[in-house]
């Protein structure tokens, strides 16, 4: 494990929709594109996530256009899939994560983060699903992940980093080292969400013990524990904590911010630390306060880049 002296420079940050309450493509209850992309250019951030697929412009001009702009660079994308229900999922995922991945490599990024499937609804909570695997549903997953990271880094040179999730089927520490043990390190590797990972009470600092050659993109991300504690008490869905506050800004919640940076920094090697906080739904107004507080508590750990006053690209 790394000292408190690590370096920490090779951590670069970056932002995401999620920071500014966007789940959907489109939503009532969200932030437009614009005002994203304006109020990350404002918080002094330089690298961003793309966020739902189709939230941000489609179109690789219009999009670098607007990301250059604001002096924008993009970090990497996301998509859903439900890969343990077999082919037909794996070819509809094969087809989604093609067009995000022909996307990313025009704009100049090479991360795609596959999100599994919840088993809970994003709006309500209600189970859509059953919460547990069988055999064959585990091989499925296990051999679609293969697959689908294979072809987009053979047809698009972009990297696959699997992102364990509440309420879905990789969620605990133990579901995420045996998924890294099943999968092909060649072209699976780990987006680690860290608040994810402390909602469902893993150590974060145990995994990045444990697989530190599988870690190559994070997700900062940090929960309250006495929500979590009301949440685990009264069986809520991840839909419903969310609302409640159970993701909070840094330097507040679990995992503690100083250890976890040093952490990573022992890895040694150039990584995305995306800062995210699940804010769905929120007043459009509220997120960038929080977001431009939690930049310059990153900027005073050391961490970059951010741009200062006047910003510039």
């Amino acid at each position: 494990m790394a000292s408190a002296t690590s370096d920490r420079s090779q951590l670069v940050v970056g932002t995401a929709p999620d920071s500014w309450g966007v789940w959907f493509a489109q939503d009532a209850h969200q932030v437009g594109w614009k005002q994203y992309l304006d109020e990350v250019a404002l918080s002094g951030y330089v690298w961003t996530e793309l966020g739902p697929q189709g939230f941000l412009p489609q179109d690789p001009a219009q999009l670098r256009d607007e990301l250059g702009s604001r002096g924008l660079k993009v970090s990497g994308g996301t998509v859903f899939a439900g890969l343990h229900k077999g082919r037909d999922a794996l070819d509809e995922a094969i087809a989604a994560f093609s067009r995000e991945a022909r996307l990313l490599s025009e704009v100049g990024s090479e991360f795609l983060i596959h999100l599994p499937e919840q088993y809970t609804d994003l709006h309500t909570g209600e189970a859509t699903q059953g919460g547990e695997l069988d055999r064959e549903q585990w091989n499925s997953l296990i051999s679609g992940t293969n697959e689908l990271a294979k072809v987009i880094f053979e047809q698009f040179g972009v990297k696959l980093v699997f992102h364990p999730h509440a309420d879905t089927h990789v969620d605990t520490q133990e579901r995420i080292l045996q998924f890294l043990a099943d999968t092909d390190e060649q072209y699976v590797n780990l987006c680690l969400d860290t608040g994810h990972v402390a909602y469902c009470a893993g150590d974060n600092l145990e995994i990045i013990r444990q697989a530190p050659e599988r870690i190559t993109y994070v997700h900062l991300k940090f929960v309250d524990p006495a929500v979590r504690a009301r949440v685990q008490a009264e069986g809520l869905s991840l839909a419903e904590a969310v609302p409640l506050g159970v993701m909070v800004e840094p330097p507040y919640g679990e995992p503690a911010v100083p250890p976890l940076l040093d952490a990573l920094a022992g890895l040694d090697r150039e990584i995305f630390t995306v800062l995210e906080q699940d804010l769905y739904p929120v007043a459009p107004q509220m997120p960038y306060g929080i977001q431009a507080r939690a930049a310059g508590y990153l900027t005073g750990c050391g961490l970059g880049p951010f741009r200062r006053w006047p910003y510039s690209s």
